[in-house]
């Protein structure tokens, strides 16, 4: 397994393979609690909302918030990572969002809850971008697309670890408690600190002044604006499966809140091995081919997802629309990595990535809106239909470089 890790073909001492590993595990993990504190919101909403006398939608504006200030998360430590290094702008951002986890969990009202909200919306936009261009500058390019699944899933499993918290945690000791726990990546600071090193690549390839890093930045716009608009509609095909389905199992099927839980469980799980099987599939037939066959499968099971007669067919449609979903945000890490140059590899995919998850975020309200008209199993079926197919026109006609190796000084072509 020790050829799994590099940032060149070539053979690795023992102590490289194991401080690239460290890096896998370190971002991984990273990205996996910084999800869990995000969706902890979502599961304790009710929760805040009557401790704090507040309604639903207010208590839900915190999450909008957060969401609208990743990018700001991702722009700052973005340029960060790319002029100080990918380790130390990492290693402040795993402690911010680890101390305002903490301070959620302390928040005296509503107010200094929302601000808190809203400075870990920069942590949490902050993370992906520094973590990811540290995992995908040190592995082999053989084994980009397998481990930029599991990397991306860490989203998954945070959201499935919030789920799981929400039931051993909140009956006994409350809602705040989800918060302390939040604070355990404090630890994984150390961890980075002591046992990974620095992105050779970005080592031999940074820019020393800030000039010369903007100036690679706007001669690479183009590239950007294709990213924004690719994760603008793979967010689509993310929110657009996720945010809602617990609506319609409770709203149009009748399940119990407990029941919708489950469910989702169920789906996550898809999600993970989808994510991590689709993802794996890209290192051999190419990273848009494989984005373009997850969503495939995810139109053929749309009939399942929301129109299935009973509870174990629901099931088995959440597990593979998911399955199909997140098999291909899967490549995505890797895929986006490929498209920019060594220079700004932290942070244009990140800022891109958070600016598309923003843009995003209105498919929810708009299916509230058809939903309501209609019903949320056609709501829901319908806007699946149009984004899965929509992204894999735009993923198609996009460039590609799978395989690409980081830190040459040659340019690389376009697939």
């Amino acid at each position: 397994m020790s050829s799994a890790v590099a940032s060149a073909p070539q053979t690795l001492s023992r102590a490289q393979t194991r401080d690239n590993w460290n890096a896998v595990l370190a971002s991984t993990i990273g990205w996996t609690l910084d999800s869990f504190d995000y969706f902890v919101v979502v599961m304790v909403l009710t929760e805040i909302a009557k401790e704090f006398g507040r309604t639903n939608a207010e208590v839900a504006l915190t999450i909008t918030i957060t969401l609208a200030f990743r990018p700001v998360g991702a722009f700052l430590f973005g340029l960060m990572s790319d002029k100080y290094g990918r380790r130390k702008p990492l290693i402040i951002d795993v402690i911010a969002f680890s101390v305002l986890s903490i301070a959620s969990g302390l928040a005296p009202n509503f107010t200094t809850f929302l601000i808190v909200r809203a400075l870990f919306g920069i942590a949490m936009g902050g993370e992906w971008g520094a973590g990811t261009s540290l995992v995908m500058e040190k592995i082999s390019p053989k084994w980009r697309g397998l481990l930029s699944g599991i990397l991306q899933q860490g989203y998954t499993t945070g959201n499935l670890l919030a789920s799981i918290a929400y039931f051993l945690i909140v009956p006994h000791f409350g809602w705040r408690a989800l918060f302390f726990v939040g604070g355990a990546p404090a630890l994984l600071a150390l961890f980075i600190r002591t046992k990974v090193k620095e992105s050779e690549v970005w080592e031999r390839t940074h820019r020393n002044e800030w000039s010369a890093l903007w100036g690679t930045i706007r001669s690479n716009l183009r590239v950007f604006i294709y990213l924004v608009i690719f994760l603008t509609f793979m967010g689509f095909c993310g929110h657009g499966t996720q945010d809602m389905y617990p609506t319609f199992l409770k709203t149009q099927r009748g399940f119990s809140a407990g029941g919708a839980a489950v469910m989702t469980m169920i789906a996550n799980l898809g999600a993970l091995v989808g994510g991590v099987l689709v993802a794996l599939t890209s290192d051999r037939f190419g990273r848009r081919r494989s984005i373009a066959c997850g969503l495939g499968l995810a139109v053929l099971v749309i009939p399942l997802w929301v129109f299935s007669p009973t509870t174990a067919m629901l099931a088995l449609g959440g597990f593979f629309i998911q399955f199909g979903v997140h098999g291909a945000w899967g490549v995505v890490p890797a895929h986006i990595s490929e498209l920019v140059p060594d220079q700004i590899r932290g942070f244009m995919p990140g800022f891109a990535y958070q600016c598309g998850i923003l843009l995003a975020g209105s498919i929810t309200y708009l299916q509230a809106l058809f939903g309501s008209a209609t019903s949320y199993s056609n709501a829901m079926a319908l806007t699946a239909l149009v984004v899965f197919a929509s992204t894999a026109v735009v993923v198609s006609l996009g460039p590609e470089k799978k395989g690409v190796i980081f830190g040459r000084s040659e340019p690389q072509k376009a697939q």
